[in-house]
């Protein structure tokens, strides 16, 4: 019995300091974002600032547009959300309720493909998106942001349709249902949690992503968040430190918003596929 608990113990320390580890970054980002200059170049650095401003908000606000290029990232991060989502769910339910070479081989090209670094493919794909007419367009930026993410997608939802049971399909099929209907009324509402949890992974990928969006925007109005936080530091690398946190912050609230509220719904969403199976 002491050892279970001195196990449990162990566990929920461990748990403990690896929360400390993931929330320290983003605590000392609040704290910086809300110290004077005075206090960024104290020798004697403090969690919480003795003197707390919004002057690195102004100044955020003012150096960058911060608002048009979080608009962009929305954008271009939704959009390539949904299409991967909605280009991923039938392709997944083929792979996982299909399982010849073919399928596997695709599997395995999709694990394969998250290997590829951006550096081997831009070029190539600069030069095509420039036979397209899609550089410096959000157009394009969302086309490779859907291309990027979907492997991925692909592979998670695969993981979740075969987690629905093969007997709920067979009981649709003698009530007459056809393939389509049964992937519609029967197997995506079981698939909700996963669908969910692929979307935020895709948003998230896009609106993190930094590499892509620099090399193909290159208008300021056209350019999203995370190029624009990179223009906080300068040519010899010395950071505007104040905005610079300031506006990091800010960016990261869409995600935590986002994860927030569809975190209760794919709880519910995993509650209600369990009942109804």
């Amino acid at each position: 019995m002491r050892t279970k608990k001195s196990t449990r113990a162990a566990q929920y320390l461990a748990l403990a300091a690896y929360l400390v580890f993931l929330a320290f970054p983003f605590l000392w980002l609040i704290s910086t974002a809300f110290k004077p200059a005075r206090e960024l170049g104290s020798l004697h650095p403090t969690w919480i600032p003795k003197d707390p401003t919004l002057d690195n908000f102004r100044q955020a606000f003012d150096e960058q547009p911060l608002l048009r290029a979080a608009g962009n990232s929305l954008i271009a991060a939704l959009s390539a959300a949904l299409i991967a989502v909605v280009i991923a769910t039938p392709m997944a339910y083929v792979m996982a309720r299909h399982r010849n070479r073919v399928s596997k081989a695709a599997t395995g090209w999709v694990v394969i493909s998250q290997a590829f670094p951006f550096v081997l493919i831009i070029i190539p794909l600069f030069l095509i998106l420039k036979n397209l007419h899609l550089i410096n367009s959000l157009l394009g930026l969302i086309m490779v942001y859907v291309v990027w993410s979907l492997p991925f997608a692909l592979w998670m939802l695969v993981g979740y349709v075969r987690a629905v049971p093969t007997e709920l399909e067979e009981a649709a099929a003698v009530d007459g249902a056809g393939r389509v209907r049964t992937f519609v009324s029967v197997v995506a509402p079981l698939l909700a949690p996963g669908i969910v949890a692929t979307a935020m992974f895709a948003f998230i990928t896009a609106w993190n992503e930094f590499f892509f969006a620099l090399v193909l925007l290159k208008t300021p109005e056209k350019q999203t968040l995370p190029v624009i936080l990179n223009r906080f530091i300068g040519s010899e690398g010395v950071a505007d430190l104040g905005p610079l946190a300031a506006a990091a912050f800010l960016a990261t609230i869409p995600s935590l918003v986002i994860f927030a509220i569809i975190q209760k719904r794919i709880t519910g969403g995993m509650l209600a596929g369990a009942v109804k199976a």
